[in-house]
């Protein structure tokens, strides 16, 4: 009897560093790569700059925090590869660091061509309680690009009233072209609600078929298993006020 195929444990850190340690965190984003390409048990990994995610241009860009995110067999690997140098190092020039480790409920598209967050053989998760995350990226078509940018605005400041939204960062291979975003959301309700009811975003969800913005989309929703640290000085799922900084590149879910 075939055995069953182990879904994915996905991993997403987040460093903060000070001003003086970002030439530091320059040289860990170019040196890093080398090492991502063969550590047992990871089946997918990108370094991600972030930023706030208001226009998706170049002065979004948050040069304080730097992001990894890896996508693993199991959570031992996971949790071998967090003792490792890779993490030694970004934790020496770092001054806080946030984890949050999800299990995917819904993933369509491809990022750099690959669906990271899907295995063959594997059914989705069916919705829980607690929080869920959400992960987007796109690959911009040049042509298109200034089209998008427009659109942008009227969902970033949307995104700022709507309840629920416990976090939220931009995250990109490069500063411009390649978007993303990444939120962290009370419960799979407050998800759905922003989704499907808002109006500004319910417009941006229709028209990206229309206008073809993008040569590649992906959309990911995951569990959210755990969360550690902070970002920005906050820990995003204790009670208070949610940070929204980054509203979304494409539609969450259409």
């Amino acid at each position: 009897m075939a055995q069953p195929v182990t879904p994915p444990v996905v991993t997403l850190t987040v460093w903060g560093v000070t001003p003086r340690r970002v030439p530091a965190a320059l040289v860990r984003m170019g040196l890093d790569r080398r090492h991502l390409r063969r550590v047992p048990g990871l089946r997918f990994a990108k370094l991600l700059g972030t930023g706030d995610g208001r226009t998706f241009t170049l002065r979004d860009a948050d040069p304080l925090h730097w992001g990894l995110l890896t996508v693993w067999d199991d959570d031992a690997s996971a949790d071998r590869f967090a003792t490792t140098a890779t993490h030694r190092r970004w934790n020496t020039i770092s001054d806080e660091r946030l984890d949050v480790r999800m299990s995917p409920l819904a993933s369509r598209g491809r990022w750099a061509g690959r669906e990271p967050f899907t295995v063959a053989g594997t059914r989705s998760e069916p919705p829980r309680p607690g929080p869920v995350a959400s992960i987007t990226r796109a690959r911009l078509r040049p042509s298109r690009a200034l089209s998008f940018w427009r659109s942008v605005p009227p969902v970033s400041a949307d995104l700022a009233t709507v309840a629920g939204l416990k976090l939220a960062i931009g995250i990109g291979e490069a500063p411009i072209g390649l978007q993303g975003t990444f939120s962290l959301w009370q419960s799979n309700a407050a998800l759905n609600d922003f989704a499907h009811r808002r109006p500004a975003h319910v417009d941006v969800v229709r028209r990206t078929d229309v206008e073809r913005w993008y040569r590649e989309e992906l959309f990911a929703r995951f569990a959210v298993r755990s969360v550690t640290g902070t970002f920005a000085g906050r820990e995003p799922l204790a009670t208070g006020p949610s940070i929204p900084s980054v509203q979304s590149d494409r539609g969450w879910l259409r």
